[in-house]
């Protein structure tokens, strides 16, 4: 039996397959999953309704299974339609969740990547595992990069 919280097989054997610098996407309800699918990611479906399961939910349980090395979120727009004037409150939940792998270091910085370029980025090969999600908030696209694991001799 597991000791950790990641129970759902299909994201434990794309992890177990994944390696330091694979690229894990987490995407909330209005991210395009049939178009923007990088070419060897496994495609895991969480979206069962609005709201249900949510990206900071997916990302509690991702955090106690991989190393994050870094994040990417998608950098809303200044103006237009989707003209977002100050961050999105999901941003800060991402940064809280990921410093809790390692407290006593300095918290993540997430790099902000325009719309397309983000869109590029979470569709390359170097994507292994993406998970659709229910997210309702407005930019709740989180590109995880895994890190190495270091292990005391």
């Amino acid at each position: 039996m597991l000791k950790f919280s990641l129970l759902h097989p299909q994201i434990l054997s794309s992890l177990g397959k994944a390696g330091h610098g694979s690229k894990i996407l987490i995407a909330d309800g209005n991210y395009p999953f049939s178009t923007r699918l990088g070419p060897k990611a496994d495609l895991v479906c969480l979206n069962l309704r609005p709201g249900l399961v949510s990206v900071t939910d997916v990302l509690e349980t991702i955090v106690t299974a991989v190393q994050i090395e870094s994040a990417a979120v998608m950098e809303p727009s200044k103006t237009g339609p989707y003209a977002v004037k100050k961050d999105p409150d999901i941003f800060k939940n991402f940064v809280e969740i990921i410093s809790q792998q390692n407290p006593s270091a300095p918290p993540i910085k997430l790099q902000r990547v325009d719309r397309l370029k983000f869109y590029q980025q979470a569709s390359s090969p170097d994507v292994c595992l993406t998970i659709a999600t229910a997210e309702q908030r407005i930019f709740g696209n989180l590109l995880l990069t895994i890190g190495v694991v270091r292990t005391v001799n």
